[in-house]
């Protein structure tokens, strides 16, 4: 079976993400966030987008979206997914550095196996303020309305916190969620 790619767009928390997804047995490989698109698609089932210090910074990203496969992105990989798909991003209230809860509004396939509220780790100054058409909401917070959608047609999801921090209550979830539905679409 095809690996996962966990796409590094130079944030604090990328390497923890393949770590966290080896540590479950999951096969993944780290690439730079400039890969060529036609290598990415023929080389994995699933793509992580990583989390990163400004969409400027994303490099080919956006492009990653519409090679039909399953891509799940994390902080800045949320940001990606909203704006390329009609969302928009601002700057954030207050940000979101530390603990957080979350309300689940909705468990969707990625968030599956959740009880209604979590407590997260979050790390944002930016926020998703617009979600794309035909985004579901999936979850939100005191600090953030737009904590996590998903454009389940396309197998895409985004979320706003950093599953793979160890103060994230059950992150493996989500990351085990995302192997499942890479499996399934395989």
């Amino acid at each position: 079976m095809l690996p996962i790619y966990v796409v590094n767009n130079h944030g604090q928390f990328n390497h923890l993400i393949l770590r966290m997804l080896r540590d479950l047995e999951i096969d993944a490989k780290m690439i730079p966030n400039e890969y060529p698109p036609e290598k990415v698609s023929g080389e994995c089932r699933g793509i992580v987008l990583g989390g990163g210090p400004a969409l400027e910074r994303a490099g080919r990203c956006a492009e990653y979206l519409s090679l039909g496969l399953p891509v799940l992105g994390i902080c800045l990989g949320l940001h990606v997914i909203a704006t390329t798909f009609g969302g928009a991003v601002r700057r954030g209230r207050t940000g979101g550095y530390g603990a957080v809860r979350v309300e689940i509004c909705d468990h969707d396939e990625i968030l599956l196996g959740y009880p209604g509220q979590i407590d997260v780790w979050a790390s944002h100054a930016d926020e998703v303020s617009i979600i794309p058409p035909g985004a579901a909401l999936l979850a939100r917070s005191d600090i953030c309305e737009v904590e996590a959608i998903s454009l389940p047609e396309k197998g895409i999801y985004g979320l706003q916190w950093h599953p793979e921090v160890s103060h994230t209550l059950n992150g493996r979830i989500v990351y085990e969620n995302f192997d499942r539905l890479t499996r399934d679409k395989a």
